[in-house]
């Protein structure tokens, strides 16, 4: 299994970003696969999830920012980050889980100044 992010990078606040993960090793298109983030200090948590119907689901502090897709043919999953804020600074993993293990990318780093 490996999940490969990249995307990140430096963006002021109020400007956008996509960030991606090239997704192998396993049936992408069965399973549901989701965005972490983590900032400095503080606990990693979980963003965005999409199903493997496309249903989708957003932490409060993103929604109506942050879009989450898939593109099973490619097996790559997507985040489409608008309206940055500082707060939005972090490391993002993708991440699925199966059978009670947790499959993490290598993160990819956002960080947005004021």
């Amino acid at each position: 299994v490996q999940l490969q992010a990249s995307g990140g990078g430096l963006v002021q606040a109020g400007g956008s970003l996509r960030v991606s993960c090239a997704a192998s090793g396993f049936i992408f298109k069965f399973v549901t696969v989701d965005w972490y983030r983590q900032a400095p200090g503080k606990q990693r948590e979980l963003v965005a999830l999409i199903t493997s119907g496309g249903s989708t689901n957003y932490t409060d502090p993103v929604k109506g920012r942050f879009t989450i897709s898939r593109d099973n043919v490619r097996r790559v999953l997507y985040l489409q980050m608008n309206s940055l804020k500082p707060d939005d600074t972090a490391v993002y993993y993708c991440h699925f889980g199966r059978s009670g293990t947790d499959y993490w990318g290598q993160g990819t780093q956002l960080t947005s100044p004021a």
